[in-house]
């Protein structure tokens, strides 16, 4: 295969990971589904919990399949569960447990395998530009709901919510089959022409590929593993609560803080990309390092900031640590274990996720509901982001004999 080629695969990537990334876009169904079947907030938000827990362990079968029968395959499988699981959720009239099965089972199931074949195969075309490929590609992960957002909004409102689902779910399918079906890994040993490693890189790589069971073994995995819960239980902590967050500490009204989240959350997708073009720069470790320090500084403040428009900025550049989490994590992993491996290694590492999206959520909400404030719950996690700052100080690449 010519090595332009790569990039046809990575607009391809780029695509899947837009049409995956919808699912953050699940707000906009809250309240529908909430008015039409008489389901609390929590009972339907609980439905994208499902979805992104079953997306990490799914993305860690992903990767193992991936280096038995290839990108492809997974992919094409991802595009189909996913596009079903959505398609299946517009059956859920007063079955709330059917809308877990559907679009949080199912449809998380594709979302895991379909989320870890960009970033696996991206990782081992472009290894001169490994941070910024995958945090470009995962941006579009970040970016899904900005298309989806207002297309579901209108949907909902001229053919009712659960229609929405049917030709959402279609749509959905036909777009990941598509850019599934460029997805393939690139010859063994592919390097661009004219490419090789400054001895910078070299200095951050690994010099061998491991296997998943010998990355498990070194402490470096897990201490990367630690490193993207940390920064996404900070993150996602926050999105879990923008809105109300808003209100509360500006006094804006429900619709401003709407209109201030829309505007925030476009940080997850800016930091996504710009992160990772960063660690190709200064590393991967430096850039963890910067993010952690930023967030002691952001979260420590918040609580003082009563002006909706610097509260916007702050919380745009806290949601830009948290994609920047995710869109230079891949690079980090595949400059530690090598590319080879990468699926089932990175695709470990998203557990990290999904215990994340869980316990962020949780924790805030329970500070919230115990004192009815926001500060000691933000400050806390300003301490736990300064004590994270270790992490990247002391991880260094493994060496195998």
């Amino acid at each position: 295969m010519r090595t332009a080629n790569r990039w046809i695969i990575a607009i391809a990537g780029i695509f899947l990971q837009i049409t995956l990334g919808a699912v953050y876009a699940w707000s906009v169904f809250r309240v529908p589904l909430s008015k039409q079947f008489g389901w609390s907030i929590s009972q339907v938000t609980l439905t994208f919990t499902i979805s992104i827990f079953v997306l990490g362990f799914a993305s860690f079968f992903g990767g193992l399949w991936m280096n038995r029968q290839g990108p492809r395959v997974v992919a094409l499988t991802a595009a189909t569960l996913y596009g079903l699981g959505v398609f299946l959720a517009s059956f859920s009239a007063h079955k709330l447990w059917w809308l877990y099965l559907s679009y949080g089972v199912i449809g998380g199931l594709g979302l895991g395998l379909g989320y870890i074949v960009p970033v696996a195969v991206l990782v081992k075309w472009f290894p001169d530009r490994r941070g910024l490929i995958t945090g470009i590609a995962v941006g579009g992960f970040g970016a899904g709901a900005l298309i989806t957002a207002p297309v579901a909004t209108e949907l909902i409102k001229s053919v009712g919510v659960l229609t929405t689902f049917a030709y959402l779910g279609i749509a959905y399918f036909i777009v990941a089959i598509i850019a599934a079906m460029f997805m393939r890994n690139p010859p063994e040993g592919y390097a661009p022409a004219g490419w090789t490693a400054t001895a910078k890189q070299t200095a951050q790589r690994a010099t061998v590929d491991y296997t998943l069971g010998e990355a498990l073994k070194t402490w470096q995995w897990w201490a990367l593993w630690a490193i993207l819960f940390l920064n996404t239980c900070a993150g996602i902590a926050v999105i879990s609560q923008e809105s109300p967050l808003f209100q509360k500490l500006t006094g804006v009204t429900a619709i401003v803080a709407g209109g201030m989240v829309g505007i925030a959350s476009l940080g997850n997708a800016v930091g996504r990309v710009f992160w990772a073009w960063t660690s190709d720069l200064l590393t991967r470790r430096v850039t963890f390092m910067i993010m952690f320090a930023l967030q002691v500084v952001l979260f420590w403040f918040v609580p003082k900031i009563a002006l909706p428009t610097l509260m916007t900025t702050i919380t745009f550049i806290i949601l830009m640590c948290y994609g920047g989490g995710f869109g230079t994590m891949p690079a980090f992993t595949a400059d530690y274990f090598g590319s080879r491996n990468v699926g089932p290694i990175y695709g470990l590492m998203l557990t990290a996720w999904s215990f994340a999206s869980v316990a962020g959520p949780l924790y805030i909400a329970h500070m919230v509901e115990t004192t009815s404030r926001y500060d000691t719950a933000l400050r806390v996690i300003a301490g736990v982001m300064l004590v994270s700052i270790v992490l990247p100080v002391i991880v260094r690449p493994p060496r195998r004999a």
